[in-house]
């Protein structure tokens, strides 16, 4: 449908222009789009590999956690016991404007922070197992939240590249058929009217 707006010369040379940049827009669009979906591509086989690995990590970790708590009895002294890591530092980087995350895990040296009397090897054991969880949670969070951010952005930049295309360039294309239609049709008047006099003169 095009755009209602009077048909003139000066309209003409401005919707050119709106269609012009509107052409231009959706490239951009469409570039950043397959760049986006590029990079999340990259990311995706990382996602599927650390799942895996975590999945089978706190599956191994639970079960040390069972065996540990079946040996002494309830082991929740122990847990409080352990310190708070603060080894974590989040930076970004940008992709096509997107702010993806990049989390450094500085690895605290793995000391035990419970009391050796009131342990055995089941509980070392499951605490070496939940500090390998800790390790690939940090892992899966970045590139998890990297995949979000990424699909997220590439969803928005395919509705706003799908209106241009699909409802902004063909109003545009439509209003400026019309508009020289109609300029076209004002000349042959023009045309005619004129012949009309030239012809009334003779």
């Amino acid at each position: 449908m095009a755009l209602k707006v009077v048909p003139t010369k000066g309209n003409l040379i401005s919707t050119k222009k709106q269609l012009q940049l509107a052409v231009l827009g959706y490239d951009l669009l469409d570039k950043k789009r397959n760049v986006l979906i590029k990079e999340m591509m990259s990311l995706l086989d990382d996602v599927k590999m650390v799942r895996d690995e975590i999945t089978e990590a706190y599956q191994n970790a639970y079960d040390a956690l069972q065996e540990a708590n079946i040996s002494l009895g309830l082991i929740s002294d122990l847990v409080t016991a352990t310190p708070i890591d603060y080894g974590i530092s989040i930076a970004y980087r940008s992709v096509m404007g997107v702010e993806i995350p990049k989390i450094t895990y500085h690895k605290q040296p793995m000391v035990c922070s419970y009391n050796m009397d009131r342990s055995n090897s089941k509980v070392d054991y499951a605490y070496e197992c939940f500090y390998r969880v800790k390790e690939l949670t940090v892992v899966l969070a970045e590139v998890e939240n990297s995949v979000y951010r990424l699909a997220n952005t590439i969803r928005k930049t395919q509705k706003r590249a799908n209106a241009l295309k699909n409802i902004s360039i063909p109003r545009f294309e439509e209003t400026i058929k019309f508009i020289s239609e109609s300029l076209e049709e004002k000349e042959r008047e023009e045309f005619s009217r004129q012949k009309v006099i030239k012809n009334q003169k003779h």
